[in-house]
């Protein structure tokens, strides 16, 4: 039972072919054969089974049901959902339950879809590789010696395995979009402020984006339009109408893609992925599209800038795990102070204090202007310059990543190397914009390639249609 889209499983589940209860004991049982991989924290099977119940007999009684009935999809343990742990694969939030639900979740649960399991990521969606968890690394399912990219790289590997149908992922500097091109699969992050943050354990609250990694465009725009849409509890998310992005999924008409100058003279780009993304370019072209090299002057400043900014608002954000209030409490803790020190020492993963840390730096007296503020002017010159291209142009083309997915451990040992595998994807979460990867094609090791396409803020729907025209190009 391997099903690629909603539409194929809910015409079986109405026409009698399957329950719901054999689809989800179906994915139950592959998890289980697929554990090596690590990609699942905690399954809900008492919980995904009860409510494959409840849901096969509501379509026994022909009653009417929600749109994603037969949706069975893993979160990103950084996502809430009431009376289920949550832990942002962290140690200071060991035998946390969470007492709500995100509001992502409500709205899904509310259409039917069936949550299996809370999905392993990088300790505090602060990696690109899924080797910073506290419960150890995910392995790719297309080369499991290989990365699945980070920080959503449990969320990745679960659809490309075939362990869910879709998942949640969050992406705070391309944490969907890496791990979707490393692993071959869908990958969507939505303009800021499209899907509420609320119930989003916060990394970075200006740049943080919850999204979907699918096989499919259709099922990314149904899960988009479930989950967006104003939220009276987070006060950034966008009150702007949210069209059918199901429905709008027709023939993109002539269109114009821009291509950075600084992305086709990049050397540092892996060579397989450079000949794709040229190819691309022609295909594009042969099929009536506009392709324009434009000039991006700020390429080595995307990385550095949301570093500054990103580890600021993580500095700010993780201050509230105290060892106090909730999580984990050290046990050695003799006083208030030892209990504030030795519960962050212990509770905290390596790269996750070297990002408060930095943060924090950047935030004291002494180096605030210098830095954060700095830093601040850059993102605005940042958004001038991404407007700018897009008065012209309708995309932005770049590849999702400039290598495809390394083996384990081959980065780790070097924060910089590591953090410039985000050089493609920061430039959205800096600006605001959507983006999506689509997987184009392999390398010569039959590795995943995947390109992304920007488009202008809120234009997820003309973003869609043109990641479905890429599919189409690279079938």
């Amino acid at each position: 039972m391997h099903y690629r889209k909603l539409g194929d499983i809910q015409e079986d589940l109405f026409s009698g072919k399957i329950t719901v209860e054999q689809l989800v004991a179906s994915y139950l049982l592959r998890i289980q054969e697929k554990k090596q991989l690590n990609a699942f924290l905690e399954v809900f099977e008492h919980d995904s089974l009860e409510a494959a119940r409840t849901l096969d007999e509501r379509i026994r009684r022909n009653e009417k049901v929600g749109r994603l009935a037969g949706m069975v999809i893993g979160i990103k343990d950084n996502i809430a959902y009431k009376a289920h742990a949550v832990s942002a694969s962290s140690k200071i939030l060991q035998n946390y339950t969470s007492v709500y639900s995100s509001t992502a979740v409500t709205r899904l649960l509310a259409e039917d879809a069936i949550i299996i399991g809370r999905l392993n990521c990088d300790e505090f969606a602060m990696g690109s590789s899924n080797e910073n968890s506290a419960y150890g690394p995910v392995l790719n399912p297309v080369d499991e010696k290989r990365v699945p990219g980070g920080s959503s790289g449990g969320s990745a590997a679960a659809v490309a395995a075939d362990l869910c149908l879709a998942s949640l992922g969050s992406d705070t500097g391309g944490s969907i979009r890496q791990p979707a091109a490393f692993c071959g699969i869908i990958g969507l992050k939505p303009s800021y402020g499209r899907i509420s943050r609320y119930g989003l354990l916060a990394y970075g609250s200006s740049f943080d984006q919850i999204g979907p990694l699918t096989h499919t465009i259709e099922d990314a725009a149904l899960l988009l339009e479930i989950m967006a849409g104003k939220d009276l509890r987070d006060a950034t998310s966008s009150s702007r109408p949210v069209p059918s992005f199901y429905d709008c999924l027709k023939e993109l008409p002539p269109s114009r893609f821009a291509v950075l100058d600084v992305v086709i003279q990049n050397e540092s780009i892996q060579p397989e992925i450079k000949k794709n993304f040229t190819s691309l370019i022609e295909k594009l072209q042969t099929a009536g599209h506009t392709v324009e090299t434009v000039q991006f002057p700020y390429l080595d400043y995307l990385v550095p800038t949301y570093y500054i900014l990103s580890t600021a608002e993580a500095s700010s954000n993780l201050s509230r795990y105290d060892g106090i209030h909730y999580g984990y409490r050290s046990p050695q803790a003799t006083d208030l102070e030892s209990t504030y020190r030795k519960s962050r020492s212990e509770g905290f993963g390596k790269e996750v204090k070297r990002r408060i840390m930095l943060g924090t730096f950047v935030l004291s007296a002494g180096y605030y202007d210098a830095y954060y503020t700095k830093a601040q002017q850059v993102r605005r010159m940042i958004r001038n310059a991404t407007d700018e291209i897009f008065k012209n142009a309708d995309f932005i083309l770049t590849p999702s990543t400039p290598g495809t997915a390394f083996e384990i451990g081959q980065k780790s040992n070097d924060p910089v190397v590591m953090y410039l595998e985000d050089i493609f994807t920061v430039q959205a979460n800096l600006v605001g914009v959507p983006g999506i990867s689509v997987p184009t094609g392999k390398d010569e090791k039959g590795l995943p390639i995947g390109m992304q396409l920007m488009a202008p803020m809120f234009e997820e729907a003309k973003l869609l249609r043109a990641g479905t025209l890429l599919q189409n190009l690279c079938k």
